[in-house]
């Protein structure tokens, strides 16, 4: 990843996974921010995973997206999504779990979902 913006602060780093816990924001470990409140992510560039309460973008591709809220990748996700919301993404090659509605390319796996299915051509 090449950065991430946390609730419209952006901050520049390199790294592979997103890990948020107790208003403490890590990247591959390490403390980048604290928040209060909500948080919600925007990350610029390839990701290897993402856990986090509120809602997740990704501008480029992911491994393993796990988030409390919606989630938004604008490439494809090699592994699983689980949301609490909807899922708009590129293919993927695990399962979906949203209980929002997903709108997707292929998917390798299954999709259990909340709303409604729509595939993308």
């Amino acid at each position: 990843m090449k950065k991430i913006t946390i609730n419209g602060k952006t901050i520049p780093c390199t790294g592979n996974r997103v890990h948020i816990n107790n208003g403490k924001v890590f990247v591959d470990g390490q403390v980048i921010q604290e928040c209060v409140g909500d948080i919600n992510i925007i990350i610029d560039g390839d990701v290897n995973g993402v856990e986090c309460n509120g809602n997740v973008e990704v501008h480029g591709n992911a491994w393993d997206i796990k988030c409390g809220g919606s989630c938004s990748v604008k490439g494809n996700v090699t592994g699983y999504i689980d949301a609490r919301g909807s899922v708009t993404c590129g293919d993927v090659t695990g399962d979906i779990d949203a209980t929002g509605s997903v709108a997707c390319s292929d998917v390798g796996g299954n999709i259990n979902v909340g709303g409604s299915v729509m595939c993308k051509e």
